[in-house]
């Protein structure tokens, strides 16, 4: 699924990472109305939709809207992960509303036109084929149907990369998200316009106000570079380097009482095109639907204008002639 396969099966192997980066924001956010809250709020469904989630984890989304669920709805939660799909399904299995699989983003085992929307939450990113799997998205999707896609600014967090260059000097990117790169909100309009319809972007207000190095230090920890850092270095030198990071954070900490962290997540909420064929071939699904290629009509055009042309001047004339022959 990722361009970094291996590294990513261990890193998602189960949810224990990705909860350590979820009490963060759990504890020291500004935003009152958590971000699984507010992706709930833009989801517009009948109360009997259906949905797919791609790259579920452990299901927090519906876990935290667990009280605004209508009883009709019908949701497929799906993750490359079977760790994650697991702990999904032990915190969600009990109700009626959901299902389970395995699944991978670029080949979803599933019908076409099965859902009426699709979520992809902070996860395409990590997708090594983007176009496969919206392709994929558009076949599963009803006409009309709607993928809400959640992802990061290039701004997000930035904060946090010195911070990360404690543990590793030649960290190059600009934030801690080596994969934000491949699909953010700046570049995530590009991307998907090919494949869907009156694309529009929603941005999350929020930030971070950090009273505590522990948890920071433990967010650091629990991502991908870290934890390769972890297993190439020797220990000794390693934990080192953490001691000096958290020092740091302390005396920051002491300074100021607050470290402030950028934040800024989003959604594109994108329709499902009328027709689920490749979008970047107009002129085949021209043919397909009508019977004819844009070429061929417009020289067909051409040439009835030329004979209706023709024949107006023809009559002008023979109407010229006869009234010489009555004036005669």
């Amino acid at each position: 699924m990722s361009t970094d396969e291996p590294r990513m099966a261990t890193q998602y192997h189960d949810a224990s990472n990705l909860n350590a980066r979820i009490a963060l924001h759990e504890r020291f956010s500004t935003n009152p109305r958590s971000l699984p809250l507010w992706i709930f709020d833009q989801l517009e469904l009948p109360d009997d939709a259906r949905v797919l989630e791609i790259g579920c984890g452990p299901g927090n989304l519906w876990a935290d809207n667990a009280e605004r669920i209508p009883d009709g709805l019908q949701i497929t939660l799906t993750d490359a992960s079977p760790g994650m799909v697991r702990e999904a399904k032990a915190r969600l299995g009990g109700s009626r509303s959901f299902r389970f699989r395995v699944a991978d983003a670029q080949e979803l085992p599933f019908a076409d036109g099965s859902f009426d929307a699709v979520i992809a939450a902070h996860m395409l990113y990590h997708v090594a084929d983007r176009d496969k799997a919206f392709s994929e998205i558009v076949r599963v999707l009803r006409h009309g149907g709607r993928l809400y896609a959640v992802t990061n600014g290039m701004k997000h967090m930035y904060e946090l990369a010195p911070m990360l260059r404690v543990l590793d000097p030649e960290w190059p990117h600009e934030n801690i998200g080596a994969d934000l790169p491949n699909f953010n909100l700046e570049n995530g309009t590009e991307q998907l316009a090919p494949w869907f319809d009156q694309l529009t972007s929603l941005r999350y207000e929020d930030s971070l106000v950090v009273t505590e190095a522990k948890p920071l230090v433990d967010y650091l920890l629990s991502g991908m570079h870290a934890q390769v850092l972890a297993e190439r270095m020797p220990g000794e030198e390693f934990q080192e380097r953490v001691s000096v990071l958290a020092d740091s954070l302390e005396r920051e900490l002491a300074s100021h009482g607050r470290i402030r962290i950028t934040k800024d997540p989003g959604m594109f909420v994108a329709a499902s095109p009328a027709r689920t064929h490749d979008r970047r071939s107009p002129s085949l699904s021209c043919q397909s639907r009508f019977g004819y290629t844009p070429g061929v009509r417009s020289a067909r055009s051409v040439l009835v204008g030329v004979a209706w042309l023709l024949s107006a001047i023809l009559a002008v004339l023979w109407l010229g002639v006869v009234a010489l022959n009555i004036m005669d």
